[in-house]
């Protein structure tokens, strides 16, 4: 064996190219995918004694359940590895772990880095080991939608970063209790039982003291004076809005480091109060989804938000609006107008009715003049009426040369330019969503995309399945540019001769 293999940071290093489970594509990796990748780890395991530790310690390092561990314990091994590749087996028959088959399952734990639990039907088997048992002391991330139940004391390592779990815990004091390093705890779930639920969410984030990031049910204003006094936490998530807020505690301090919040409601009341009553000078991006956004409470909230002169990211998405259309067609307090003021934006997303309101080629001259440094901008009106023309989209994207992203109501119908005598180019645009257009020539709008937009090769979303229209637009497209390629051969090997 060669002598730099000797040394820990090269064998690392080598190893981590064999380890597709920590590739940033996880996630879509097949149970068969993940398996070979333990198999491979665990061959180089039995290489030679300098590989076993760090082999080891990838193989075990990330695990999809706890499974593999259960697949330690003798008894339990064929049940595990059997054969078909498949989660087909049912843990509710087998018995509880004994003594020596608990010390045959925590043989690698201390191991373990990331745990993710799929399934909750082997808690049972845990019921051996004393309620004073760590069973990861080394477990950095904690992530599953299962209830632990009576188990969740087992989970906490004393080194513990990351806590998701899918509803408020009776016992959730117990995290930040045990896990003085958390950083970020994430419930993304409402209250079950209103009242018992809150109180024992608010006193377990009172017990923390650094975290970072924070998703979970909404609080109430002693939680957030709590967690103004926190310079670590960059990042707010607030699920459900079955509770209000009431008055205003004036003690509560600027959120001097927040940099993200994130509302996930029904109605827009709490964000509102939030946004109205609290300070946050460094936000850069906010996020919200609502099920119902009326212009009684849209304009509120985009009054609100207008104080955050330094937010640079903006998305907002409602399923449905009880706005009154007639109400706003002559208003100048259009959606799009409220967010004029946002100079610096690089990111704004709309995406519920009625927010293309009065949008026509001055305005979006006007709002693409008020954000020059905008990469992304996608406005999704399922009721919009396009009346921005190509010639007025021509005007507006002189004023934003970074722009990589457009989704807006375009006029594709009266094509008012001459693709073939057009001049304009905008080279940064990638992605042209034409998902929404009415397109009545094809071939002239791919003209107008190869001339104008040269860099752009998305014209739907990876998401959605294309249109027959948009397909078309695809073909002639390609045409279009392998016509190019094969004119500027022919022309190169002419110049040869």
């Amino acid at each position: 064996m060669h002598r730099a293999l000797l040394v820990s940071e090269i064998l690392l290093e080598v190893f981590m190219h064999v380890n597709r489970v920590l590739d940033p594509y996880a996630l879509i990796l097949s149970y068969r995918e993940m398996a070979l990748a333990r198999k491979s780890f665990a061959a180089l395991a039995r290489t030679c004694k300098p590989f076993y530790e760090p082999a080891m310690d990838l193989l075990w390092t990330e695990l999809d359940g706890i499974e593999p561990l259960l697949g330690c314990v003798t008894r339990l091994h064929p049940i595990i590895y059997h054969s078909s590749g498949s989660r087909c087996f049912r843990f509710e028959v087998i018995e509880p772990l004994s003594e020596h088959e608990a010390r045959q399952f925590l043989h690698h734990s201390s191991r373990v880095r990331s745990l993710r639990i799929l399934y909750g039907d082997y808690f049972h088997l845990l019921s051996v080991l004393p309620i004073e048992t760590c069973m990861f002391p080394r477990l950095l991330s904690l992530s599953t939608d299962q209830d632990l139940n009576r188990y969740l004391h087992l989970f906490l390592s004393p080194v513990l970063r990351r806590c998701a779990l899918p509803l408020v815990h009776p016992d959730l004091k117990s995290v930040p209790t045990r896990c003085a390093a958390l950083e970020e705890l994430s419930i993304k779930s409402s209250f079950g039982n209103i009242a018992a639920d809150r109180q024992v969410l608010y006193d377990s984030i009172r017990l923390c003291k650094g975290l970072v990031a924070l998703a979970c049910p909404p609080l109430d204003w002693a939680t957030w004076e709590h967690l103004s006094n926190l310079p670590t936490l960059l990042t707010l998530e607030i699920w459900d809005d079955r509770c209000s807020l009431g008055w205003r505690n004036p003690k509560i301090a600027p959120f001097l480091n927040v940099t993200r919040l994130y509302f996930y409601t029904k109605t827009a009341a709490y964000t509102i109060a939030v946004t109205q009553q609290l300070e946050f000078p460094s936000l850069i991006q906010f996020e919200m989804e609502v099920f119902d956004l009326p212009w009684a409470e849209a304009e509120p909230l985009f009054h609100a938000l207008s104080r955050y002169k330094t937010l640079l990211h903006i998305s907002i998405s409602s399923r449905r609006s009880s706005r009154n259309v007639q109400d706003l067609l002559g208003s100048f307090l259009t959606p799009i107008r409220q967010f004029l003021c946002f100079t610096q934006l690089r990111t704004l997303r709309f995406n519920f009715p009625c927010c293309c309101i009065n949008l026509d080629n001055n305005l979006l001259l006007e709002a693409m003049s008020s954000w020059p440094h905008i990469r992304m901008l996608e406005f999704m009106d399922p009721q919009a009426v396009p009346t921005v023309t190509f010639r007025g989209l021509f005007a507006a994207l002189h004023r934003c040369p970074r722009l990589h992203t457009l989704d807006i109501p375009l006029n594709a119908v009266d094509i008012d330019i001459d693709p073939t005598a057009e001049s304009f180019q905008h080279t940064s645009l990638q992605h042209l969503n034409l998902t929404s257009l009415d397109i009545s020539d094809a071939k002239a709008v791919s003209r107008i995309i190869f001339s104008a937009f040269p860099s752009v090769d998305r014209i739907f979303p990876p998401n959605k399945r294309p249109s027959d229209v948009c397909l078309e637009v695809l073909r002639h497209l390609e045409s279009f540019r392998a016509s190019t390629v094969l004119d500027l051969h022919v022309a190169g090997a002419a110049s040869k001769t």
